[in-house]
């Protein structure tokens, strides 16, 4: 549903997209996680058709995403980006009134579990609560795309939790593509069940959760012991601590010797170490 083919974007000699090749297929929650600056922004403004890639070509939904050429499946509201002297229920009915397919019975239902007051203007809503609404906005469309680009961003912890809980209900209402953007790496991954990892404007991996669970993980011991198992292995960082080492493993599991223990390693763990755990040691 979703395909790049060697995408480039350039902001004058500046490459936020670097030939970049991808393909999603499958309806899904999928996680996109990148440093500052690693063109996870610029990759959904080019689904979106909000910018125009430099080079390449760019499908969604079977379309191809060209200048002027906005994909109607996809909803993308850049967070802030509603700046209307209009009170919230006028806002849920404009929506309403512009796309086809919204769902006013899920917006009104998520209004009230966030304690929105559809009578009060979006210009006097915290920020926390002016990204909740845009999020409901964005995720009540019944597009076949639902692009979110930090949608957390000034939320508390409850009120994080409940836009996992949000997010989930969306997708069991209206299975389809949604991609979230997002430093909150442990917490996304309690929904998420695909990730992306965006690095200089390159796509460094794509994979199911499930790949994660199974191959991210920690050796620690004793130096001498862990040293030898590394030959053969994808081992993305190490920290040494005098004469005990951890080794940081993306790769198949492997018996261990008495002595080295190993552990699970949590998705924001393996983020940090595929993206920098070389650099780091």
């Amino acid at each position: 549903m979703i395909e790049l083919t060697d995408v480039t974007k350039r902001y004058g000699s500046t490459v936020a997209i670097d030939k970049m090749s991808l393909a999603i297929k499958d309806n899904g929650i999928y996680c996109l996680l990148g440093r500052n600056g690693a063109g996870k922004t610029t990759l959904m403004k080019l689904l979106a058709g909000h910018i125009t890639a430099t080079a390449g070509r760019i499908s969604v939904c079977g379309l191809e995403v060209s200048r002027g050429r906005m994909p109607e499946c996809v909803s993308y509201i850049e967070s802030g980006a509603l700046q209307f002297d209009m009170k919230v229920g006028q806002l849920i009915d404009l929506a309403c009134d512009l796309t086809e397919d919204f769902d006013k019975d899920f917006a009104g239902k998520m209004l009230g579990k966030f304690n929105l007051d559809a009578g009060k203007k979006y210009k006097k809503l915290s920020f926390g609560m002016k990204t909740m609404l845009t999020t409901i906005i964005s995720v009540s469309n019944n597009s076949e795309v639902i692009l979110l680009d930090e949608p957390t961003l000034g939320f508390d912890a409850i009120m994080r939790d409940q836009f996992n809980t949000l997010l989930l209900e969306s997708y069991e209402n209206h299975p389809r593509i949604i991609i979230v953007s997002t430093h909150l790496i442990d917490e996304i991954a309690k929904v998420t069940e695909h990730l992306m990892v965006i690095e200089e404007g390159r796509m460094l991996l794509k994979t199911g959760i499930g790949d994660i669970d199974e191959k991210a993980y920690t050796l620690s011991g004793l130096t001498s012991s862990v040293s030898p198992l590394l030959e053969g292995l994808n081992c993305i960082g190490k920290t040494q601590m005098g004469s005990v080492m951890a080794a940081h493993i993306f790769d198949e599991r492997i018996p261990v010797p008495d002595g080295v223990t190993v552990e699970r390693m949590s998705l924001q763990d393996f983020f940090i170490n595929f993206v920098g755990g070389k650099s780091n040691e």
